[in-house]
């Protein structure tokens, strides 16, 4: 786990509030515009932020165990990673929009989860906004499945749960101002220049993941076998000193 994969998943999280602002915004405008107890908005917000990221976290650490066991590799799981992101970009630009098939997967799950936050609706807590929080977390998303393949690419679970939960403070400041001024806020993000926008930069971090991982792989080729070499010449000296004394 290294400060730069927490930064890209923060920079990954960020550029894609465009997308957020569709699938949550409105859960979130809900919360911040008609809390049921009439207690202070931002507290109603925050519980709901924290739910989600906490769910995050936690598929973040599930996938990570995951990819631990099943591909000890890393290299080819942060091609992947790469490969997603730039699916990501294409879809938050509309330019094509594959992605969908993966949240209608994810939409099996949803279907279950959801009458569970219905019961929670109206928000009249700061606990219930944390719990109706925690089971959007598994709404069907794009941008959290490619999100969730860059940690995956991370191979350990503690490090792609804190990859996900960088991933989803990134998404922080679109939900929260989705929350404090919902129409205003979309109004801004759903300009056709600013997604196009954060889809070239999540492209190019794409297409950078994808060169690191490349470069990494042949890095660690390339110093396994100078190790090697450095390892197998002073025996050879040792041995042909060791017969040249005797």
């Amino acid at each position: 786990m290294t400060f730069e994969v927490l930064a890209g998943a923060l920079l990954i999280g960020f550029l894609g509030s465009t997308h957020c602002i569709g699938m949550c915004g409105g859960i979130s405008g809900a919360l911040g515009l008609a809390p049921a107890s009439g207690g202070p908005v931002w507290r109603y917000l925050w519980g709901y932020s924290a739910g989600r990221i906490m769910t995050y976290g936690l598929i973040g650490a599930l996938v990570g165990a995951f990819g631990a066991v099943v591909a000890p590799s890393m290299g080819p799981l942060r091609v992947l990673a790469g490969v997603m992101l730039i699916l990501m970009a294409f879809y938050l630009a509309d330019w094509w929009r594959g992605l969908v098939w993966l949240e209608r997967g994810g939409a099996v799950i949803w279907r279950r989860l959801q009458p569970l936050g219905r019961a929670l609706l109206p928000v009249r807590s700061t606990g219930q906004s944390l719990l109706l929080g925690a089971l959007w977390g598994w709404l069907p998303c794009g941008l959290v499945y490619s999100a969730l393949t860059y940690a995956l690419a991370q191979g350990d679970a503690l490090a792609s749960g804190a990859t996900m939960v960088a991933f989803g403070l990134g998404t922080l400041p679109a939900v929260l101002l989705t929350g404090a001024a919902a129409a205003q806020t979309r109004q801004w993000v759903q300009k056709k220049w600013v997604r196009n926008l954060s889809a070239v930069l999540l492209l190019l971090f794409g297409a950078w993941t994808i060169w690191g991982a490349s470069g990494h792989a042949g890095h660690g080729d390339n110093s396994g076998h100078e190790g090697h070499d450095m390892q197998s010449e002073p025996v050879e000296k040792q041995q042909h000193h060791h017969h040249g004394h005797h």
